[in-house]
C-alpha cells in the first residue's frame, strides 16, 4: 500500500487567511519554476512528474487537515487519474475524490466547501467530486469510465481504511470482471480512433488522445491492473506479455511522448496536448531538429518524423498486446481453436502463427505469403503477436536478391490482385515494415510530413487512403458516396493498375525534383521487375507522372471552352486513361484533406471527365466547332425559355447585344435562367442582383446585371467576402450597349451550400445595396482565415501568360488567402484600365492560385511587358496596403 504523503510543515496558526493565501501561491510558483529549470528534453521526465505529484500531495494534506479539523481523519482524500498515477504534467488537471464515511455530508459541507474554494484561489483547479463508497460502486457499474478511475486511486490524507475498503468492493469478483472491462475498452477505443479517421498520422496529432498515443498506454495498463491488479507495467514482461527488448521499447517511446506533452505544457503555459503548427517548430529547435543551413521547414519535418515513428511503434506494440490480454482473457482455456493452413501458418483463434520461430529463415517469401493469406481466408482476423515479432526480427531477410526474386514479385503483385483486404493488409505491411523493406523508396515517405495546410497526413498515410478511397469505388457498400466513381470503376479492366499508381504517385516526395518525374522512373522500374506488361507499364508510368494534371485543369482552367477540353483529351488520349486518372484524381484529392472535398469539386471533375469522354469518342481529329457549341447552347436554351413562357421577340431582344463568348461560357440553364431575369427587369430596377442556391456544379450562383461602371467586380467580391462567402468561380460579361452580367460561383466558408432563404435575402440586398451606393460598406468581416494560415507565408508571385487563341491575357496569382483579397485585385485593374473577363478562384488551404483573363480596354491582350510590370506593380501595392 502506498504510504499517504506527509502535509508541508507550517505553522499555519500564525496565518492569516490573506497571508496563507499568498504562501501557498508562492509555493506553487517556486515550484513550478524549480521543475521547469530541472526540465531537459533530453532527459527522462518520469521523475519530475513524480516529484510534481509528490509536492501537490504535501500541499494537499496541509489543507486537508487546516480546514476539515478533526474530521480530516474520518475521510479520505485520494487521487486518481494521471495524478493517481503520480504523473502530473506541469499543467495536468489534478483530480481528486474524497471519499465519505456515511451518507451524511452535511457536517462536513462547509468544510469542504472551504477546503476546494481554497484550492481554486491558489490556482491548483482541481477536478472533484464527494462520494460514498456505494456511490463510487454504483456508478462504476454504469459507466466503465468511472470504473477505469477508480483503478488509479491512491490516498493522499485521511482515512485510508475508506481507499482499501473501494479497492476491496471494486475488484474483479465484485463488479466488472476483466473480461467485460477488456470489451468495454476495446469498444473505447475503437470510437476514440474514429475521431481521428482512425489514423496516428495526422499533422497536428492529439499526443494523448490520438491512436498510438499516450492513451494507448494507458489502455494497455488499465486491462493489464485489471486482470492482474499489477502495480507496474514491468510485470508484462514477468506474465510472459513482452520480452525484455520489447518492454524497453516501449519504455523508451513511452518517455519520448512525456518528454514532448512536458515541453508543450511550458511552451503553452497550459494543458495542451496538440501538437499544432503553432508550436511545432519551437519544440523542434527544442528537441535539437533545427540547425541554420538546413531547408525552411525541414526542422519541423525532421522532429516530427521522429514523433511519428515513435508513435508508429506504440501503435504496433498495442496491437501485440491487446490481441495478447484478448486470447488470455476472453479465449483462454478450452475456447482456443486452432486451425493448420499450409506447411508454415496455422491459425489460433483466428489469427495467424508461424509454426516454428525459424519459419522466415527457411522460406522467407512466408513474409509476404502471411498477408495474402489473410486477404484470401476471410475467418483470419490479423496476426498473431509472437509472430508479429518473427515478422520484425527478420526484416533483414528482404534484401535485394529477395526484392528480385521472381516468387516475392509474384507474392506482391498477388496481393494487390485480390477482391478483398488490400487497404487493411497494406497498412498491416507499413506497420510492421515490410512495405519499406519490399520498396526501399517507400521507407523514404514513411512518417514524413508535407508541411503544408492541405496534406492533413504524412505522406505514407496518404498514400494508403488514396488506395482506400479507391477501393470503396469498387465497393456495393459504399456506392451511394460517390456513384458516379462506382460507375466509371466497373469499367477498369485491372483495378491492381490504379492501387500501384496510387502506391507511387508520392512516392518520391521529399527528393530534390519533381516528384512526379522521379516517381515515374520509381514506378516504371518496378513494373520491368515484376514482369507487368509494356501497357501496363506505360499507363501506371503516365499517372504517376501525370496524377495532377486533372485536378489542375478542373480548377485553374476553363473547362466550357472546346480548346481547354481538346488540349486536355490530346494529353490524355484515351478513354481507358481518362477512367483512371479520373478515379486516382478524385482518390487523391479526398485523401489530402477531407475538408477540401466538396460539391463543387465533385462537379468539376464530373463535367472535365464527361466532356474530355465525349471529344474522345468523337475523335481526336474531329474537335468540336465554336460555332457549333454556340449554336447549340443557344437552341438548347430557347426551348427551355419558349417552354417557360417567353416569346422569340423577348428573347431575342434580350440576347441582341450579348457576345458569341457568352453563349460559348454559359451551359443552356445558365442561359435561360439569366434570359428570365433580365427580360423582366428595367433599368430603373438595376443592378439587379439573384442568387440560385443549387447549381449543376453544386454551388449558389450570384448574377449580377448592372451598367458597366467602374469597380463593379470589385464591390462585388469585398461585399461576397464580408459575408463569409467563397467565391469559387467568376465570369464577367460585357454586352456591346454598355452592361455587364457577372457571376460567381459561391460556397459558404465551410464548404457548404447556402441552406436557409433568409441568408439568400441577405446576401442579395447586401450585395445590391453596395452597388447601388458603388462602395462595399465596411461591416464586420466573417470571413475567417484559419489560424495555420499564418505559419505557412507564401511569397506573392504574378506571372502572365498567352492564351492560346490569342483572344486574352492571362494573369496568375499565387499568394495567401486573406479578407478582400479579391476586391483589392478589382481595384487594381480599374487603375490600370483592365478589362476582366473572366477568373479562376483556386483556394488550397491558404494558398491562393487565381487566373484572371484580362484584356486593354481595346479588347486587345496584354503584350507590352512594361504594362505588364505596371500591372504587377499595381496588384503587389494593393496587397501591401491591404496588410498581406
Amino acid at each position: 500500500m502506498t504510504e499517504p504523503y506527509q502535509p508541508i510543515e507550517i505553522h499555519q496558526s500564525h496565518f492569516n487567511e490573506s497571508d496563507r493565501l499568498q504562501f501557498f501561491k508562492q509555493l506553487i510558483k517556486q515550484k513550478d519554476a524549480e521543475l521547469r529549470q530541472k526540465f531537459d528534453p533530453h532527459q527522462s521526465v518520469s521523475g519530475l512528474l513524480k516529484e510534481r505529484s509528490d509536492f501537490i500531495d504535501q500541499l494537499l494534506s496541509s489543507c486537508w487537515q487546516h480546514f476539515l479539523g478533526y474530521s480530516a481523519q474520518q475521510l479520505c482524500l485520494i487521487a486518481v487519474g494521471g495524478y493517481g498515477r503520480r504523473e502530473l504534467f506541469p499543467y495536468s488537471d489534478i483530480d481528486i475524490v474524497v471519499l465519505l464515511d456515511s451518507d451524511d455530508i452535511s457536517s462536513y459541507q462547509d468544510a469542504l466547501g472551504y477546503f476546494f474554494t481554497f484550492l481554486w484561489d491558489i490556482g491548483l483547479k482541481p477536478g472533484h467530486s464527494v462520494r460514498t463508497i456505494q456511490e463510487c460502486i454504483e456508478l462504476a457499474i454504469q459507466d466503465q469510465t468511472i470504473m477505469t478511475s477508480l483503478l488509479e486511486t491512491r490516498p493522499i490524507t485521511g482515512n485510508v481504511v475508506l481507499h482499501e475498503l473501494l479497492k476491496h468492493q471494486t475488484a474483479p469478483d465484485k463488479i466488472w470482471p476483466s473480461s467485460d472491462f477488456f470489451a468495454a475498452k476495446m469498444e473505447e477505443q475503437r470510437l476514440r480512433y474514429a475521431k481521428f479517421h482512425d489514423s496516428a498520422y495526422n499533422l497536428e496529432p492529439n499526443i494523448k488522445e490520438g491512436p498510438g498515443g499516450l492513451r494507448d498506454r494507458q489502455v494497455i495498463a488499465w486491462v493489464f491492473k485489471r486482470q492482474y491488479n499489477s502495480s507496474t507495467l514491468k510485470e508484462l514482461i514477468k506474465y510472459g506479455f513482452l520480452p525484455k527488448s520489447e518492454y524497453a521499447e516501449l519504455v523508451d517511446a513511452l518517455e519520448i511522448l512525456w518528454r514532448i506533452r512536458y515541453a508543450l505544457h511550458l511552451l503553452t503555459n497550459r494543458c495542451e496536448d496538440r501538437l499544432i503548427f503553432d508550436y511545432q517548430r519551437d519544440l523542434a529547435k527544442e528537441f535539437g531538429f533545427s540547425t541554420a543551413d538546413q531547408h525552411y521547414n525541414q526542422d519541423v519535418e525532421q522532429f516530427m518524423q521522429f514523433y511519428f515513428k515513435t508513435v508508429m511503434g506504440l501503435e504496433r506494440l498495442n496491437e501485440m498486446l491487446l490481441q495478447l490480454f484478448n486470447e488470455r482473457f476472453i479465449n483462454d482455456g478450452p475456447t482456443n481453436k486452432t486451425i493448420v493452413i499450409n506447411e508454415k501458418f496455422i491459425a489460433i483463434n483466428g489469427y495467424l502463427e508461424a509454426v516454428d520461430e525459424n519459419i522466415f529463415q527457411k522460406y522467407p517469401h512466408a513474409l509476404l505469403e502471411i498477408f495474402l493469406l489473410q486477404q484470401q481466408i476471410s475467418t483470419l482476423k490479423g496476426v498473431r503477436a509472437t509472430t508479429i515479432r518473427l515478422i520484425r526480427k527478420n526484416l533483414h531477410l528482404i534484401d535485394d536478391n529477395f526484392r528480385l526474386d521472381d516468387d516475392a514479385n509474384r507474392l506482391f503483385m498477388e496481393i494487390f490482385r485480390q477482391p478483398r483486404g488490400i487497404t487493411s493488409q497494406l497498412r498491416r505491411m507499413n506497420r510492421y515494415g515490410i512495405l519499406s523493406a519490399y520498396l526501399p523508396s517507400f521507407a523514404n515517405i514513411v512518417a514524413r510530413m508535407q508541411y503544408d495546410l492541405f496534406h492533413i497526413y504524412t505522406v505514407d498515410e496518404h498514400t494508403l487512403f488514396v488506395i482506400r478511397n479507391l477501393r470503396r469505388f469498387s465497393l456495393e457498400k459504399h456506392s451511394a458516396e460517390l456513384p458516379f466513381c462506382n460507375t466509371v470503376f466497373m469499367q477498369v479492366s485491372k483495378p491492381e493498375i490504379l492501387y500501384l499508381a496510387a502506391l507511387f504517385h508520392d512516392i518520391a516526395k521529399g527528393r530534390n525534383g519533381d516528384h512526379s518525374v522521379i516517381g515515374e522512373d520509381i514506378a516504371i522500374n518496378f513494373c520491368v521487375q515484376h514482369k507487368l506488361s509494356t501497357h501496363d507499364t506505360k499507363l501506371i508510368a503516365w499517372l504517376v507522372r501525370n496524377h495532377l494534371v486533372m485536378s489542375m485543369t478542373a480548377q485553374r482552367k476553363d473547362i466550357s471552352d472546346p480548346d481547354v477540353i481538346h488540349e486536355f483529351a490530346q494529353k490524355v488520349g484515351d478513354i481507358e486513361y481518362l477512367n483512371y486518372l479520373y478515379l486516382l484524381t478524385v482518390a487523391d484529392i479526398r485523401a489530402t484533406n477531407p475538408e477540401l472535398w466538396n460539391s463543387w469539386k465533385d462537379a468539376l471533375l464530373k463535367e472535365l471527365y464527361s466532356a474530355t469522354h465525349g471529344t474522345l469518342r468523337r475523335g481526336l481529329q474531329n474537335p468540336i466547332a465554336l460555332a457549333d457549341r454556340i449554336q447549340e447552347n443557344k437552341k438548347e436554351a430557347k426551348q427551355e425559355l419558349l417552354k417557360l413562357g417567353l416569346s422569340v421577340p423577348q428573347i431575342e431582344e434580350s440576347w441582341q447585344h450579348t457576345s458569341d463568348d457568352y453563349f460559348l461560357r454559359y451551359s443552356a440553364d445558365e442561359i435561360a435562367w439569366h434570359t428570365i431575369a433580365i427580360a423582366s427587369s428595367k433599368n430603373d430596377q438595376l443592378p439587379l442582383v439573384l442568387l440560385r442556391p443549387q447549381t449543376q456544379r453544386g454551388s449558389a450562383e450570384v448574377f449580377v446585371y448592372t451598367k458597366n461602371e467602374e469597380a463593379v467586380f470589385s464591390i462585388s467580391t469585398a461585399t461576397l467576402d464580408q459575408l463569409g462567402l467563397t467565391v469559387l468561380d467568376a465570369r464577367i460579361m460585357t454586352t456591346g450597349n454598355g452592361y455587364v452580367l457577372n457571376s460567381f460561383q459561391v460556397l459558404e466558408q465551410s464548404g457548404e451550400a447556402i441552406q436557409e432563404l433568409f441568408r439568400e435575402v441577405h446576401i442579395c440586398s447586401s450585395l445590391r445595396n453596395n452597388l447601388l451606393h458603388r462602395e462595399a460598406k465596411e461591416q464586420r468581416n466573417i470571413h475567417r482565415l484559419s489560424r495555420q494560415a499564418r505559419h505557412f507565408p507564401i511569397p506573392t508571385s504574378i506571372q502572365f501568360k498567352s492564351d492560346p487563341l490569342n483572344r486574352y491575357t492571362i494573369l496568375e496569382l499565387i499568394t495567401t488567402d486573406h479578407a478582400g483579397l479579391l476586391s483589392q485585385i478589382g481595384k487594381a485593374f480599374v487603375h490600370q484600365d483592365i478589362n476582366l473577363h473572366s477568373a479562376k478562384i483556386t483556394t488550397i488551404g491558404a494558398r491562393v492560385e487565381d487566373m484572371f483573363y484580362i484584356t486593354d480596354q481595346d479588347l486587345h491582350p496584354i503584350t507590352d511587358e512594361a504594362k505588364q510590370q505596371h500591372i504587377r506593380d499595381e496588384i503587389m501595392k494593393n496587397l501591401d496596403l491591404s496588410g498581406l
